[in-house]
């Protein structure tokens, strides 16, 4: 299967909103998982050494929080995006994994972006990118190896993710092209082709065109670095096809279906270094030691 077939060629508009509308999916258990993240991340980096709300990007006035460095010593950081469709959520809701990688000598940057319809997901992606320039470039003064930055991010932010994956960029940031060294996409939205037919398209307002345009499916990628494609068994089938058809074209990459898990608590699994989530993530961070 060619990753650039449109993955809604052939679902009816009910077919794709089952696949896609993970929160009606939850039902009940959504607004549990929402208060789950901002009471975990709270717990998290209760006392935890870092610098919250750092200005990122001038033009937005997005701000970004660091966790879990140490003075004296340059830390290899994971960059995570938020999900929420561009729509909803919150660096403060994403900060979970960060006292698990602390133990595991790794520094956790969480950046909030301007959410949809205020700006296109065309500016989200450019914010996402000045996430990472900003690690590279001031990373030092936090603490953070800008050598050693991967990337990760959930949903929406797993489509963030894949935007920094590909090429062509990088160089508009004068950053070097191999800035990220590895990612780690959860539940990622590669081709987004599928929101020009379901609510989402409410906020995110896509065409035809900026939606091929936007999708990672479609971006240059002749430079490839390690990467794990993350997905759970019980997310929308939506999510899990992008991803099984995503992780082939890359080629060096992984593709992780965790067992039982769902799209709002597969990245919950970051919070205990033993599961195989975090087992992935950790052995990602060895390839760059």
């Amino acid at each position: 299967m060619d990753v650039r077939d449109d993955p809604a060629e052939g679902l009816s508009d009910e077919q794709l909103d089952v696949a896609y509308n993970v929160r009606r999916k939850a039902g009940e258990d959504f607004e549990a998982f929402m208060k789950r993240y901002r009471s975990d991340s709270d717990a998290a980096v209760d006392g935890l050494p870092g610098t919250p709300g750092v200005l990122y990007d001038e033009t937005s006035g997005e701000r970004l929080d660091v966790w879990g460095t140490e003075d004296g010593e340059l830390r290899p950081v994971f960059i995570f995006f938020h999900g929420g469709y561009w729509f909803a959520g919150a660096k403060e809701d994403t900060a979970f994994m960060a006292r698990m990688l602390h133990g595991q000598g790794v520094a956790t940057v969480v950046p909030d972006y301007t959410l949809a319809p205020k700006v296109t997901v065309e500016e989200i992606v450019r914010q996402a990118r000045a996430a990472v320039a900003w690690v590279w470039r001031h990373g030092r003064e936090h603490g953070l190896d800008p050598d050693r930055i991967i990337i990760g991010g959930s949903s929406a932010g797993g489509h963030l993710t894949g935007m920094t994956m590909v090429e062509g960029w990088q160089d508009g940031l004068g950053l070097p092209a191999d800035v990220v060294k590895a990612a780690m996409p959860f539940s990622g939205l590669f081709d987004l082709r599928p929101i020009l037919r379901i609510y989402v398209n409410d906020h995110a307002r896509l065409d035809a065109e900026t939606a091929v345009r936007l999708s990672p499916a479609f971006q240059p990628m002749e430079r490839r670095f390690p990467a794990v494609f993350a997905v759970g068994s019980e997310d929308g089938t939506g999510f899990v096809d992008q991803s099984r058809r995503f992780q082939p074209h890359w080629g060096d990459g992984e593709l992780l279906v965790a067992s039982g898990r769902n799209h709002f608590d597969v990245i919950l699994e970051l919070e205990d270094p033993d599961t195989e989530v975090s087992r992935a993530l950790l052995g990602l961070f060895a390839t760059i030691a």
